[in-house]
C-alpha cells in the first residue's frame, strides 16, 4: 500500500533562480524549472538556456537575430555543479500548484524536452530562457500568471534592465544603450519584466493560484552567492553629459578660431566612430531580426553620413581646402543631431537617449562652428 502511494504521488515543482555571473552572457542571471518526481531517483532540471557554439552558422544566425536555443533536461545536482564552481548563488521556490497541475506541467516539460520539440528561436527580450519558464508556469495555471502580472507595472523598460545588468562591462552596456531603439523604452508590465530571471522570482512571490493560494509555498537557498551582487537600480542624470558636451564644444570653437587643424584632428576619429557606429545601427535596422534595434534615433547622433566628412577633415589637417560639399555636409550632420532632440520631445515614440543628445548635440554644433567654411576662410 505504501509503495503504491509513492509510485502515484504527484511531483513537486520548483523554480531555481541563478544570480548573475562574470562572463558577459551570464550578466543577466538564469533560471530553470525543477521537477522532483518521487518515482525518479533524483530531481530533474528543465533548463531552456542551452545553445551550441559549434552549430553550423551560429555566428551568422546570432548576427541576424535568428539564434536557436533549446530545452535540456538534466539532474538538478549536475545543473548546480557549475554554479557552485563559479560562485553564483542559487535559490529555489517550491510552488503550490496542486497535484493535477504539477503532474500536467511535468508531462508537458518532458514532451517539450524531446529532441524534435526542444529547439526554439531565441529573442533576448520576448522569448528567452526566463520567458519560457514563465510561459510554462502560466500554461499550468490556466493563464492565471499572465492575468495577474499583465496589468501591473513598476515602470521598468527593456533598455533599463539591460543597461543596468550589463553595467559591470562598459562595452556591453554601451552596446545595449546605443544599439536599442525606442521599442525598448516602453514601460513594461510585470509579465514582460519576467525576461529577467530575478524579476520573475520577485513576481512569483505575489501570484496566487486559481484556488486563491499563494503560488510560492516555500523558498530556500541552494547555493550562496560569492560574486558581486546584482547591480542596483540607479537614476542616470543627463546634466553631466551636457556639461561634458558643452566643454568639448567650447574647446573646439576656441581652437577653430586659431587654427582649424586642431578641431579637424578631433573630428577625424570622432566622425570615424560616428560612421562605424551609425553603419552598425543601420545594418541592425535594415538587415536583421533584432527588432528592438529598429528605428534607432541614435542614428541622428552617430550619423553614417559622417563618413563623407572624413576626406575634408583630412584635407583640413594638412592645411588644404576641405572641398566644395564639406560645408553642406557639415551642416547636414549637425541638423541631424538637432532633429534627434526634436524627436525626443515628441510623445509618439520617445527614445530614452537624452544623455546622448546632451553630449553629442553640442559637439556637432561645436564642429559646425569651428570648421564652417565661412569661419575658416574656405569655400564650400
Amino acid at each position: 500500500m505504501c509503495l503504491s502511494s509513492v509510485a502515484t504521488a504527484a511531483p513537486r515543482i520548483g523554480v531555481i533562480t541563478m544570480q548573475p555571473g562574470e562572463i558577459f552572457f551570464e550578466r543577466f542571471g538564469h533560471n530553470a524549472i525543477v521537477v522532483d518526481d518521487p518515482s525518479l531517483p533524483e530531481p530533474l532540471s528543465y533548463n531552456f538556456g542551452f545553445f551550441d557554439l559549434e552549430e553550423p552558422g551560429f555566428l551568422g544566425n546570432f548576427i541576424r537575430g535568428e539564434m536557436q536555443y533549446r530545452l535540456a533536461v538534466l539532474p538538478l545536482a549536475d545543473d548546480l555543479a557549475y554554479y557552485r564552481d563559479v560562485g553564483r548563488g542559487v535559490t529555489i521556490q517550491w510552488l503550490d500548484l496542486g497535484d493535477a497541475r504539477a503532474t500536467a506541467l511535468a508531462q508537458a516539460l518532458a514532451e517539450n524536452a524531446r529532441p524534435e520539440n526542444a529547439r526554439y528561436r531565441y529573442d533576448y527580450f520576448t522569448d528567452n530562457c526566463s520567458t519560457r519558464v514563465r510561459d510554462a508556469l502560466d500554461g499550468a495555471l490556466d493563464g492565471a500568471l499572465r492575468r495577474q502580472l499583465q496589468g501591473r507595472s513598476r515602470g521598468n523598460t527593456y533598455r533599463g534592465d539591460a543597461v543596468r545588468l550589463a553595467s559591470p562591462a562598459p562595452w556591453m552596456w554601451l552596446g545595449f544603450d546605443l544599439g536599442l531603439g525606442p521599442a525598448a523604452d516602453r514601460p513594461n508590465s510585470l509579465w514582460q519584466d519576467a525576461f529577467v530571471p530575478m524579476r520573475l522570482a520577485d513576481a512569483l512571490r505575489q501570484v496566487r493560484t486559481p484556488d486563491d493560494r499563494p503560488l510560492v509555498a516555500t523558498e530556500a537557498e541552494l547555493l550562496p552567492h560569492r560574486l558581486a551582487p546584482e547591480p542596483a537600480e540607479t537614476a542616470r542624470p543627463w546634466w553631466p553629459w551636457l556639461l561634458a558636451g558643452l566643454a568639448i564644444a567650447g574647446a573646439l570653437s576656441w581652437l577653430g578660431a586659431r587654427n582649424p587643424r586642431w578641431p579637424a584632428l578631433f573630428a577625424l576619429p570622432f566622425w570615424s566612430v560616428c560612421a562605424v557606429a551609425g553603419g552598425l545601427m543601420l545594418f541592425i535596422w535594415c538587415c536583421t531580426a533584432h527588432r528592438f534595434g529598429w528605428s534607432n534615433q541614435n542614428l541622428l547622433l552617430f550619423n553614417p553620413l559622417a563618413v563623407l566628412l572624413l576626406p575634408g577633415a583630412w584635407r583640413l589637417m594638412r592645411g588644404r581646402d576641405p572641398g566644395r560639399l564639406f560645408g553642406w555636409m557639415l551642416a547636414t550632420v549637425a541638423i541631424g543631431a538637432v532633429l534627434a532632440l526634436f524627436l525626443h520631445w515628441l510623445p509618439l515614440l520617445p527614445q530614452r537617449n537624452v544623455h546622448w543628445i546632451a553630449l553629442l548635440l553640442p559637439v556637432h554644433a561645436g564642429l559646425l562652428l569651428a570648421l564652417s567654411p565661412n569661419r575658416t576662410g574656405r569655400h564650400a
